[in-house]
């Protein structure tokens, strides 16, 4: 009876070391390093969002009768701040389509505003509107980037998950 104890422990002993080493242990970082990824993707868009407010008053001096691309923009801006997808939701795939909706509605409204003050001369000489376009320039390269970043660590963590763990090579 001490014997076959003895090898049921020896046998568990080995099976947890075995899992212990094939990369079972990746899967919470993987997970961890989605999670903070994404969190990288919602702060850059909340820099975005937190230019906007800005960048339309400085607009607004120049450009008076465009209220119609203003009132598009400050509506986009509040869609898209409105709509929040955190790490907890991200898996809802319907929640996370609506927060990339109000976040490409968003993007075409920039545009359109950065349309407009191409046709003010002296709106595209003014220092603080240059500033704010080149700081939401670099912030849509941010978005880019993290957006990037976590592509990468859902794939890595997605291989990690549907492969034997620690066989999809990534470490």
């Amino acid at each position: 009876m001490v014997a076959i104890t003895r090898g049921k422990t020896w046998v568990l002993i080995l099976l947890a070391s075995l899992l212990a080493g094939c990369g079972i242990n990746n899967i919470p970082s993987y997970d961890e390093q989605v999670k903070a990824a994404w969190g990288q993707v919602q702060n850059q868009y909340q820099r975005r969002a937190d230019l906007i407010p800005n960048l339309v008053e400085t607009v607004k001096g120049y450009a008076r009768h465009e209220q119609d691309t203003l009132t598009a923009v400050i509506e986009a801006r509040a869609r898209a701040t409105s709509i929040q997808v955190d790490a907890k939701t991200l898996d809802d795939p319907e929640k996370l389509k609506q927060f990339q909706a109000a976040q490409a509605q968003l993007t075409g409204a920039l545009s359109r505003l950065m349309v407009v003050a191409e046709q003010y001369p002296n709106l595209k000489a003014d220092q603080n509107f240059l500033a704010l376009q080149s700081q939401l320039e670099g912030t849509e390269n941010r978005i880019a980037v993290a957006r990037k970043d976590f592509i990468a660590a859902v794939q890595k963590y997605n291989t990690e998950i549907r492969t034997f763990p620690g066989a999809s090579g990534t470490a």
